[in-house]
């Protein structure tokens, strides 16, 4: 009990000065909440995933009639060109579907709802996983939307379920890695005008690969490319079950791809993230 005339200033003081600190939310929930407002926002502008749907499926039509005659050359791993396609339409499908995680930033940062975030107690790093985890759904919708057309067009699984599950995982791993490709790079320039840059790294990785034709039928600088170009393991290990049996040998450099490339380029985006808050 304070008596009368007891001097309570210090005591005041340190009771006013004390900061208040509030302990960052769980990240999971944190994540959870992040990606789930991401996904009703796609489902309320659906046109945004028309790349995601239209593009994978322009590449398996219009790539097996005009390339279907190659499968007669000697040498070519297949005899049914939309079994060698069908990994390419996917990868590339889920590759816009990365792009589209730059493209939720961008708006984050011209709506303002990434700097509320930055000032609200959650974990930074959800901020980023948020988007990456509605990517990683969204990149199941072109494996599927290639899985229907080629199988329409007699798209062959000698890999059997484990061909088209590493196939999900390699298409998968592809919309994470670019995913934080575009994160970094949006965050960096802080506008919707990275997309472009985006979009153009995305194509200069998948088109000098193996998507189109196998190495030994390339020659120049364009197979030298294709030789050193991470994407070549990814596409590799996602085509696998389509034109033969799975194996690790295939897989495991692909997997590492998409390892290096998610924790490089994570880390990337996590600091770009951090210099908004400085």
């Amino acid at each position: 009990m304070i008596e009368i005339g007891t001097p309570t200033t210090a005591l005041s003081a340190r009771s006013v000065t004390k900061p208040i600190r509030h302990r960052p939310t769980a990240l999971t929930p944190t994540v959870a909440q992040l990606a789930h407002r991401v996904i009703l926002r796609t489902l309320r502008v659906p046109q945004i995933i028309i790349p995601v749907i239209v593009m994978p499926a322009f590449f398996v039509i219009a790539f097996t009639g005009s390339f279907e005659g190659v499968t007669g050359v000697r040498g070519f791993p297949t005899n049914n060109f939309v079994n060698w396609i069908a990994a390419y339409a996917m990868v590339q499908g889920s590759a816009f579907a990365g792009v589209g995680a730059a493209g939720t930033m961008a708006q984050d940062i011209d709506t303002g709802i990434l700097d509320r975030l930055l000032v609200s107690p959650i974990r930074r790093t959800a901020i980023l996983i948020g988007p990456l985890v509605h990517t990683a759904l969204r990149a199941i919708i072109p494996v599927v939307v290639v899985l229907v057309i080629a199988g329409i067009n007699g798209l062959d699984f000698p890999g059997g379920v484990a061909g088209v599950g590493i196939a999900v995982v390699g298409s998968v791993g592809t919309a994470v890695v670019i995913g934080c490709i575009g994160l970094a790079v949006v965050l960096r320039i802080g506008n919707i005008r990275a997309m472009a840059i985006v979009q153009v790294v995305a194509f200069a990785f998948l088109f000098p690969s193996i998507g189109q034709v196998p190495i030994s039928f390339m020659s120049g600088w364009l197979q030298d490319v294709a030789r050193i170009n991470p994407a070549t393991n990814v596409i590799r290990m996602t085509r696998q079950g389509f034109i033969g049996e799975t194996g690790w040998a295939p897989t495991w450099p692909g997997l590492i791809v998409i390892v290096v490339g998610t924790l490089i380029f994570g880390a990337w985006a996590r600091y770009e993230l951090s210099r908004r808050v400085r």
